[in-house]
């Protein structure tokens, strides 16, 4: 453990996160989650992040001990570059201009009193102006960013909930910032305010209008201020969500674990940024935009996509290995951990993290889910090269060496990895899989098979250890503690010491409220590794403990204090909403819960893992594939389940099997 991670603890006196549960709530009849506002759950403060595809905005919201609403908005505009041009160079700004408080109501300052709170790829906020005359106005206001434009609209709709006519005076306002055009690669930027539907405004009882804030920047140097229209901004937010929304629909007896799939789909989707460099996702948390890497988007989120099919998910993946293509090299030098800039440069700050075995993970599994053989024999050059980055790589005892691991020295990792050996070996797998649907050479694909068993039994014999008492793994060679990142073998069916690293995982030592610790006896967790957790323990066969705990984390995310998407990381980061880590989520039932391995351009390894409780499990509208087909489990016996699966061109599979059993599908 590095001395400054550990006197950061200490000095600070930091614990896990406590949350009360349940504040929010789901709706009746829908997926959307609504907090009303009590005062005995006041003052509350909450932060969530939301993305269109030239800006994000992260909003700091509270409500104070009056329910009084306030916010602050931290604007990024990740294709307007600051300089240096790092991985941190989107322009950003803290706005908190707040329109609400300045309206009159019959020329009257009127504290408003907040009834609720909703978010739903967007966050609603309805409020009372009530005055001593007793005149009553309803303000709903709904806050998003564009998804075309660098600007985000708050768009208000007032009610007169009284029985007289009232008049409302809504400010003008035009605020703008000009920006040091020493410190903009394009020059000066603006980020400005306005107000439309400014003046005054008469209605009579229940009677209603709009008016609007927008917020965008834009280059001093040539650009003008876009005319923006809130309603049609609005409809354009909607669409995109109703496109998430019917596609990929779980349907489970738990409606948590339903909902905040569904939310985790939003913020996976959402977070895709229209660069010069082509669609690139980011993780976001004020930090990274306009930038890849090869644990969030290669590894983590990118084999996801095809099971969405949000076409322009597909696009930002295909683009990402096209840009670690232009890296690759007959030297086999390490490719770079992270593009930048918009692609125009490289971060490699933590050296080799295993980069190359997480690229060739995630292509493949992209390839194979995706179906597309064009573009798999493209992304055939970067895993081909990969492979044999990784096996040049090999120690004496058959594992790969790296510098670090996607952890980049927060916590030990050795000079090889369990987690880094893991992917090399799924990747070994699927690209015989990929091969023989691209008609490579046989001898080629033999040799990686011939490699994956060598490798298989390489983990077991140099990593397999008895850890505090469980027969399971240590991460590297020296290390006596228990690691998170024991879990990765479990997800890639890796399953000799399955038992024991399931109960190492689920033991009081390393399984908390909030998740899986990092590391034994210290209080980090990263969500990513409580979700690669749940998702391997399913896999391994282990429905009856992961439930219940993915049931408490997914009511925790998504109706506690902190919501409604899975974090980063605590106390780095302030738990940001990184949207990877969404992926992560999805994943835990794609591959988790529904067992879905992608063996081909049409086929599939289904290995359903329902718990004793559930009697049944729905996946709809899964696009992958190249089709659009549903997954039905049905439990008709203890021991046994039905598995229906609807191609929507008519075709219909049924298959009966025991808990915990292998299926192929052809679609």
């Amino acid at each position: 453990m590095k001395k400054t991670l550990l006197s950061l603890i200490i000095a600070l006196g930091l614990t896990s996160a406590i949350y009360a549960s349940d504040r929010w709530s789901i709706l009746p009849d829908s997926s959307v989650i609504a907090m009303s506002v009590t005062k005995d759950r006041l003052p509350h403060a909450d932060h969530v992040e939301m993305s269109g595809k030239k800006m994000a905005v992260v909003l700091y919201w509270d409500l104070d001990s009056s329910s009084v609403f306030e916010l602050n908005r931290a604007l990024v505009f990740p294709m307007l570059r600051t300089i240096p041009n790092d991985t941190h160079a989107s322009l950003m700004l803290n706005n908190d201009v707040d329109v609400a408080s300045m309206l009159r109501i019959n020329g009257r300052k009127v504290s408003p009193i907040t009834k609720s709170v909703e978010l739903n790829g967007m966050m609603k906020v309805v409020s009372d102006y009530i005055t001593p005359d007793g005149a009553s106005v309803e303000l709903s206001r709904t806050i998003f960013p564009t998804m075309e434009h660098p600007a985000m609209i708050e768009l208000y709709t007032a009610r007169n909930n009284g029985d007289k006519n009232v008049t409302l005076l809504v400010p003008e306002l035009k605020q703008t910032y000009t920006t040091d055009a020493a410190k903009g690669v394009d020059g000066a930027y603006v980020i400005q305010s306005d107000v439309n539907g400014a003046g005054a405004i008469t209605l009579q009882p229940g009677e209603t209008a709009d008016f609007s804030l927008i917020i965008q920047a834009y280059k001093a140097n040539g650009d003008t201020p876009l005319e923006l229209n809130a309603t049609e901004e609005l409809a354009e937010r909607l669409a995109f969500i109703d496109i998430i929304d019917n596609n990929l629909i779980l349907n489970t007896p738990d409606k948590a674990i339903d909902t905040e799939f569904r939310y985790a789909k939003i913020r996976g989707a959402e977070s895709i940024y229209k660069t010069k460099g082509g669609y690139m996702h980011g993780p976001g948390g004020e930090s990274y935009y306009a930038a890849l890497w090869c644990n969030d988007q290669a590894e983590y989120i990118n084999p996801f996509f095809p099971f969405l099919g949000y076409d322009v998910g597909n696009e930002s993946a295909l683009n990402c290995f096209r840009h670690y293509v232009r890296f690759i090299n007959d030297e086999y030098k390490p490719i770079p951990s992270s593009i930048i800039a918009e692609g125009d440069d490289i971060w490699n700050g933590a050296g080799d993290r295993g980069d190359a075995a997480m690229l060739a993970y995630g292509a493949s599994r992209y390839a194979l889910a995706h179906g597309d053989k064009v573009e798999s024999e493209e992304l055939w050059t970067l895993i081909e090269w990969c492979l044999e980055y990784c096996r040049r790589k090999l120690n004496e005892e058959g594992v790969v060496i790296s510098d670090h691991d996607e952890l980049e020295g927060r916590f030990p990792a050795g000079n090889a990895n369990l987690c880094t050996a893991s992917l090399y070996y799924d990747a070994l797998v699927s690209a015989v899989y990929l091969g023989k649907e691209l008609g490579k050479p046989s001898k080629q694909l033999a040799s990686y098979s011939r490699q994956a068993k060598e490798l298989r039994k390489a983990i077991e014999s140099y990593f397999g250890a008895n850890v505090q008492g469980f027969d399971t793994y240590r991460y590297y060679d020296g290390n006596d503690v228990l690691r998170s990142w024991i879990c990765i073998p479990l997800v890639m069916d890796i399953d000799e010491r399955a038992d024991q690293t399931v109960k190492a995982l689920f033991s009081p030592e390393m399984y908390t409220e909030d998740g899986v610790l990092t590391c034994q006896g210290y209080p980090v967790f990263w969500d990513r590794a409580t979700l690669y957790t749940l998702r391997g323990a399913l896999h391994a066969g282990y429905p009856d403990e992961v439930i219940p705990r993915l049931s408490d984390f997914s009511r925790r995310r998504l109706l506690g204090d902190h919501v409604p998407y899975p974090v980063e990381a605590w106390p780095e980061g302030s738990q940001r909403h990184l949207s990877a880590e969404s992926g992560l989520y999805c994943r835990v039932i794609t591959e988790g819960l529904f067992g879905i391995r992608p063996t081909g351009f049409k086929r599939f390894e289904l290995k359903p893992e329902l718990p004793t409780d559930w009697n049944f499990a729905e996946l709809k509208h899964i696009r992958a594939f190249g089709t659009d087909f549903d997954i039905n489990i049905t439990r008709i016996s203890p021991e046994r389940l039905k598995v229906t699966v609807t191609d929507h061109n008519g075709k219909v599979q049924h298959f009966t099997l025991k808990s915990s059993n292998k299926i192929n599908i052809s679609l």
